[in-house]
């Protein structure tokens, strides 16, 4: 089912599936494609945020002022691929990692994954996300 309710990216899911929790099934939208690199949870002077949900936050936020530089907003992000380094911590802190989610990305939720990791390159990195958005022409 392609849901055409709203203006940018639409929500892919095929008829009968249930609807997914915090992600999309698939995105599909037509544009200048925008993606960004491996975007951590620290601040412009490169501090680390205290926490895994204190990264995810700053690394939201530093997704979107990355694509803001296209002219793009969180409604233009068509996939997020988490990597975390404990997939168990992750799991224990949803309500705050979704918390802080809708508070930088608002309720849109492109297609995702979460994958663990071993370690991230910056060694006080908890979490590190790639993102691709489109913005319409």
């Amino acid at each position: 089912m392609l849901d055409k309710s709203k203006s940018g990216p639409a929500v892919l899911r095929p008829k009968g599936w249930p609807q997914p929790k915090g992600y999309s099934d698939g995105m599909s939208a037509k544009g200048r494609v925008i993606v960004t690199g491996g975007v951590i949870g620290w601040d412009e002077h490169g501090k680390f945020a205290e926490g895994l949900a204190a990264q995810t936050k700053q690394t939201l936020e530093n997704i979107v002022a990355i694509v803001a530089e296209a002219g793009a907003e969180p409604k233009h992000v068509v996939r997020l691929t988490w990597y975390v380094t404990d997939i168990e911590n992750y799991l224990a802190l949803q309500r705050e990692i979704g918390a802080v989610y809708r508070e930088v990305m608002g309720k849109h939720f492109p297609a995702m994954a979460v994958v663990q990791v071993v370690r991230l390159v910056e060694k006080q990195a908890l979490v590190e996300i790639e993102a691709t958005a489109v913005l319409p022409e």
